[in-house]
């Protein structure tokens, strides 16, 4: 079994990767809110190279340099995949077990919905988090 893996909805698509994610973050800005229809994105980041996907995935430019990707048949968003950066976001929500995300920080807080209350210790960003 891998180590991560999911998929959308329906089952039309699936995902698997056993690489270690590069960060595990929630994002709180408007383009996450608008592209998921939720208050946040909640999302594990790896290399593009490390995870595998199968079926159908429909891509749609939410900004210049990133592309989300979702099932054409059901409408699941599975990620946000910057390929300038060789980075695919995996939606938390789309794995077969969520409880493996661990968020390690929240980011585009300054965008976050009033109702959100960030009370998990987590360090918190207005705007993007400094490089690592």
């Amino acid at each position: 079994m891998a180590r991560y893996q999911g998929g959308c909805l329906c089952g039309a698509v699936r995902y698997r990767t056993d690489a270690a994610p590069i960060n595990e973050r929630v994002c709180h800005c408007r383009l996450c809110q608008k592209a998921l229809g939720a208050a946040f994105n909640a999302r594990v980041l790896f290399r593009i190279d490390d995870v595998t996907t199968e079926g159908p995935v429909a891509l749609v430019h939410s900004s210049p340099d990133l592309k989300r990707g979702f099932c054409p048949a059901c409408g699941t968003t599975l990620f946000s995949r910057r390929d300038s950066a060789g980075i695919i976001g995996i939606t938390s929500g789309s794995l077969d077990d969520p409880s493996v995300f661990k968020p390690q920080m929240h980011m585009w807080t300054a965008s976050k919905q009033p109702w959100v209350q960030l009370d998990d210790g987590l360090p918190q960003y207005e705007g993007a988090p400094p490089p690592a």
